[in-house]
């Protein structure tokens, strides 16, 4: 896998998320009570630019796949705006969704259940086509079959079924029928997390293929670390619900600027033996607080080893401290550096 060359810098934002938040509410009980709700996001913010892949890392259930819906309006927003190519899309219905759905598709993690098993791959790959009312113009079973070439599948297995196909195989179906409609923005969720190590480096050679030659923009969300710094070219890294730090992923891998960052980073595995056993780790202590009833001032003051009093108070704004470079710690700069390898 080769990493991919730098985005624009420049281009207005394809995909523009501002203080975006879903609340889940909680059953009161049988004897009723305080409404209670799981903050699985919580005043999240970013931009996807034309053309560029902004992975969204964390722990899981920090909220990750939940934003990916959200901007897929797979969920309706509790609050915020998510606003594509500069128009607001948070709360648009019917015909307008609709449209949206042709400029922003989704691969899912799970290429076992993702499938319609009862449908052959020529149907699965080409209900975009039905579902917006389109008739390609070489004919559908034509595009089907181009599509399936395009990602490295034989068109002769139009007629085959899901189960007849690896799971490397089905997550190429998943990713022509994301293609069929040209969207300009691929949300992938997990998309090789299910999938061999060495499949995986197929599937992301092919989407890195595909970003080059169709011009397409990635949100990609994963955990894990040497797959997202491969494809990325900025990193947003989320804790319970929150966006803790935003760099360019050399930058981000080099020299993280949030301790969170920096425990991901150290816990990651080294291929390289001695590298890994002379490396210091950066340990976490205690356990991930709930998201019903999150901790008052920095989220992640009860699990770091660099919490002062200020930590247990204020809560730290996402704010840059360098140039491109984003960081939701009031002790940024004091950060210990790591050899990430």
């Amino acid at each position: 896998m080769n990493a991919p060359s730098s985005a624009s810098q420049h281009a207005a934002p394809l995909l523009k998320v501002e203080k975006l938040s879903k609340h889940f509410p909680l059953s009161t009980g049988l004897f009723g009570g305080q409404a209670r709700s799981v903050r699985a996001v919580d005043g999240v913010s970013f931009d996807v630019a034309p053309g560029e892949t902004l992975s969204l890392v964390g722990e899981s259930g920090c909220g990750k796949s939940t934003t990916g819906r959200l901007i897929a309006r797979l969920l309706d927003v509790s609050s915020g705006r998510v606003s594509f190519q500069g128009r607001d899309m948070s709360h648009i219905q019917g015909a307008d969704l609709r449209a949206l759905r042709r400029d922003i598709q989704m691969v899912f993690q799970d290429p076992y259940s993702s499938l319609n098993p009862r449908q052959t791959v020529g149907d699965i790959i080409g209900a975009p086509f039905l579902i917006q009312g389109m008739t390609p113009a070489e004919g559908r079973q034509a595009a089907v079959q181009e599509l399936m070439r395009r990602v490295g599948l034989n068109p002769e297995h139009y007629y085959r079924y899901p189960r007849e196909f690896s799971g490397g195989q089905r997550q190429r179906i998943s990713i022509a029928r994301a293609l069929a409609l040209r969207p300009k923005l691929i949300i992938c969720d997990e998309p090789v997390s299910a999938l061999d190590v060495s499949v995986q480096a197929q599937v992301i050679n092919l989407l890195q293929d595909l970003q080059r030659d169709l011009g397409l923009s990635y949100l990609f969300i994963a955990h894990d670390l040497s797959v997202v710094r491969h494809i990325s070219h900025r990193v947003a890294v989320m804790y319970l619900g929150r966006i803790v730090e935003i760099a360019g992923v050399g930058p981000l891998y080099e020299r993280p600027l949030h301790p969170y960052t920096l425990a991901l980073l150290s816990s990651a595995p080294d291929p390289d033996p001695d590298r890994a056993a002379s490396r210091k780790r950066f340990v976490l202590k205690g356990e991930l607080p709930s998201p019903v009833n999150p901790p008052d001032g920095c989220l992640f003051h009860t699990r770091c080893p660099m919490a002062q009093d200020k930590c247990r108070s204020e809560v730290p704004a996402l704010r840059q401290v360098a140039a491109g470079r984003q960081s939701a710690c009031h002790y940024a700069d004091q950060v210990p550096a790591i050899a990430a390898g």
